[in-house]
Parts: C-alpha cells; sequence; structure tokens
C-alpha cells in the first residue's frame, strides 16, 4: 500500500478502522484493538495478527507514526507501543469514507439498502 493509491481503491477495512480508532488520540495496540470492537458494538474483532499486519501497513504508507514515550518517562514496561495518526491518515481515512459514502449513494439509487439487525 502506498500513500499515492488510487482514491478508488479501497482502504483494507482494518487499516481503516484503525486510523478511526486514532483520530482522536495516540493508543497502543492492545488499546486500538479494545477501541475498535467498542466502536462497532462487537461486531469487528481485530486479532493480534491483523492488527499487527495492519499496523506494519499503515506505518509503511505514513498514515500513523509511532509515539515515544513522553520525555522523563520510560517506554511502556509491557513493551507496548503506541501510535499516532497522521495528516497523510486523516487524509486516507477521509478519500475512503468518501468512496464508501459514494458506493452507498449507488446501493440507493439501485434500491439495495444495508440488511436489518436482525437479518445479518
Amino acid at each position: 500500500m502506498s500513500a499515492s493509491r488510487s482514491p478508488d481503491r479501497a482502504l483494507p477495512s482494518p487499516v481503516l478502522y484503525i486510523l478511526l480508532s486514532l483520530a482522536d488520540e495516540e493508543r497502543h495496540g492492545y488499546a486500538i484493538m479494545q477501541e475498535v470492537r467498542a466502536r462497532t458494538a462487537g461486531r469487528v474483532v481485530l486479532g493480534p495478527g491483523a492488527l499487527y499486519t495492519s499496523l506494519q501497513r499503515a506505518l509503511q504508507a505514513g498514515y500513523i507514526v509511532e509515539t515515544p514515550a513522553p520525555r522523563g518517562q520510560e517506554p511502556d514496561a509491557r513493551g507496548r507501543r503506541s501510535y499516532r495518526l497522521t495528516p497523510a491518515g486523516r487524509r486516507a481515512a477521509r478519500r475512503e469514507l468518501a468512496r464508501l459514502q459514494a458506493v452507498m449513494q449507488m446501493a440507493r439509487r439501485a434500491r439495495l439498502t444495508p440488511l436489518p439487525e436482525v437479518e445479518r
């Protein structure tokens, strides 16, 4: 994945969920997993494999950065790494949300709507 990906090319869902979870504050990996689960009411669960693979993709694309421990503090005793959304990551998330919005508009014109919760 590159920062110059085509606007029509979908951002992988786990990467989008990570970007959304980092939109309001930096978090470490486990906190990202918890945030995604909470924001999706348990419908999306990122396991460690998907999470860390997607974090690496987002880091390589420049969508997130690893944040150092605050000055004067030791890194997390558990070895946790924290991540922060970059301006490029915010733009990528906004592009993906616009793409998804356009898909929903096409679906509405085709008279296709999401299934109700009970039918999923």
